[in-house]
């Protein structure tokens, strides 16, 4: 057995004196690339399956807006102000009707407050009507049909609506 011993010791040591580390890393790595390049490289799908989703959700001028779920108006942001804010000159309504819609970035439902902005005559641009899930007009206090404005008492025009978060909806 020391006879095989020997044997492998000399070939490892001239091997040693021919070649360093370095090189026999290039040759592995030359060697594994070239045999890569063997295996045919198969199609794969590079996009991101919700960039459609959240590239639409993320559009506050867009009616697929997730806060936007049981809207019934003129979207504020296309009226000069924003899915929280009215519109300078504007007033919010002093009751407003409350939806429960699904933020598709995090996955959670969301109770949210639509606000008439009052004030103004018609905004007249991002008209939504997206009532997702809505139940008959049973009661007309809880319906989104109706001109919120009608509760002010400086003035009933209704210009747009808001959209505003008020609370992650509990569920069961």
């Amino acid at each position: 057995m020391r006879w095989l011993d020997r044997l492998f010791e000399r070939s490892a040591r001239r091997l040693a004196d021919r070649s360093s580390r370095r090189g026999a890393l290039a040759r592995i790595g030359r060697t594994a690339l070239g045999g890569a390049a063997l295996f045919p490289v198969l199609p794969f799908d590079r996009t991101n399956p919700h960039a459609h989703a959240a590239t639409k959700s993320e559009d506050t001028t867009a009616c697929e807006y997730w806060r936007y779920c049981a809207f019934d108006g003129y979207l504020c942001s296309c009226c000069g102000g924003s899915p929280t804010t009215c519109p300078p000159g504007t007033d919010a309504s002093t009751v407003s009707w409350v939806g429960t819609c699904r933020n598709p970035n995090d996955g959670r439902d969301y109770l949210i407050s639509y606000n008439d902005c009052c004030g103004k005559s018609s905004c007249g641009r991002c008209f939504c009507n997206t009532n997702h899930g809505e139940r008959p007009g049973y009661a007309m206090g809880i319906h989104n049909d109706i001109n919120w404005c009608m509760a002010n008492t400086t003035s009933t025009m209704f210009h747009c609506t808001t959209a505003v978060v008020v609370g992650v909806a509990k569920t069961g």
